[in-house]
């Protein structure tokens, strides 16, 4: 049995985006998507109901955190990380790479893994692809991802080679290690920052050990969005065609229809939620900081043009007077508000690669958004 499985609807004949769908042991979801961040076993803010009531089909949460607190141990004896946090459809749990190069100035990179401190409270700790199978396999997601490592934007070819060679011996290390191939699909994670000869050798090393799905790291780590874009480009042809291709850590707006239009299945981010924590907000004519005063006396929805629980009964002067009160209801409403309008702008990026407009959305879009001027409103 393969448990993560790709079916391939079609192609937008304006931009060759594609149209999918990724089958899981706890339901399907159409591609392209947006997959809300649970780091902690939870959306900020969000219960499972909200999550469903804006047709999130697949969330992420982060082996890193989750290892620390509450551990594996505690959610495998729960019954695994759906029945721990209440959630039916599909996860895909990060491999706690990232955590570990962004978190920790001090670490110490060897081919067993890595050696580095823990975030909260300065214990030595150790993580290597082994320990990433054990842990995620005992949190039970439907999607795994192998342990790579991260390096910094920019990189030298020199260090970028090493570490691409080192994250391929690491993939096969996570494929022999994991314990549930049955029930969980495992991405390789493809890296090589901005070189195209060094994305396509860990293309080739991980395409050629055959996982079920492959995700595109080292980028929206501050690289300009050409420098991203031209990646893509060059890296997604070289994916195979039947197998969901999944961009990590990109969720602005523009970078999603962009991304989609480049082949990119799958797509993560925490920015939705965390402006959403300060008052920021995404809107079809670009951003809106609602907690700014000119909006005290403003009695109109966040955005006119959403129809989401929030703009159809809250008003922008309500939801700024509880966030300059710190009140955790306003953060919800942003919250909210935020993932419906990525789940929304998904869904119509789906119907317009179905209709073989794409191209077309994308420039409307961008235009409303405010991407076409010289300052542009952007995240």
């Amino acid at each position: 049995m393969i448990p993560i499985t790709y079916e391939f609807i079609k192609t937008d004949k304006q931009t060759g985006a594609r149209l999918g769908r990724v089958h899981t042991p706890h339901g399907s979801f159409d591609t392209p998507t947006f997959m809300p961040v649970g780091t902690l076993a939870t959306v900020k803010t969000m219960s499972p109901e909200d999550l469903s009531s804006m047709q999130a089909n697949i969330i992420l949460s982060n082996t890193y955190h989750l290892w620390l607190r509450p551990g594996e141990d505690i959610i495998e004896e729960a019954g695994g990380l759906h029945k721990f946090m209440n959630w039916d459809k599909a996860i895909l749990t990060d491999s706690g790479g990232f955590q570990v190069f962004s978190l920790s100035d001090m670490r110490q990179i060897e081919e067993k893994g890595v050696h580095f401190r823990n975030h909260l409270n300065g214990e030595k700790l150790f993580l290597s692809p082994e320990k990433a199978m054990q842990i995620q396999n005992a949190l039970g997601s439907d999607i795994m991802m192998a342990f790579d490592e991260c390096p910094p934007y920019p990189a030298t070819y020199e260090y970028m080679k090493s570490s691409v060679e080192r994250t391929s011996r690491w993939a096969e290390r996570c494929l022999e290690a994991h314990q549930r191939p049955e029930t969980q699909g495992l991405f390789g994670i493809i890296q090589g920052g901005e070189y195209e000869e060094l994305r396509r050798q860990s293309a080739s090393d991980l395409v050629s050990l055959d996982f079920p799905g492959y995700a595109i790291g080292g980028l929206s780590v501050g690289e300009p969005k050409d420098v991203m874009n031209q990646v893509l480009e060059f890296t997604t042809p070289l994916l195979p065609a039947n197998k969901p291709r999944y961009l990590m850590g990109v969720g602005s707006p523009d970078a999603l229809i962009d991304g989609a239009i480049r082949g990119v299945d799958m797509f993560d981010c925490v920015l939705p939620t965390r402006i959403a924590r300060n008052g920021t907000c995404m809107t079809s004519n670009g951003r809106l900081v609602v907690r700014n005063a000119k909006y005290a006396r403003d009695f109109t929805p966040i955005d006119e043009n959403c129809d989401c629980h929030v703009c159809k009964n809250y008003t922008r002067a309500y939801i700024r007077h509880l966030i300059k009160c710190n009140e955790t209801f306003g953060f919800r409403l942003t919250t909210y508000h935020n993932l419906h309008f990525l789940l929304k702008l998904m869904e119509q990026v789906r119907t317009a690669i179905k209709e073989d407009r794409l191209g077309d959305f994308k420039e409307s879009f961008f235009e409303q958004y405010g991407l076409n001027q010289e300052n542009p409103k952007n995240f």
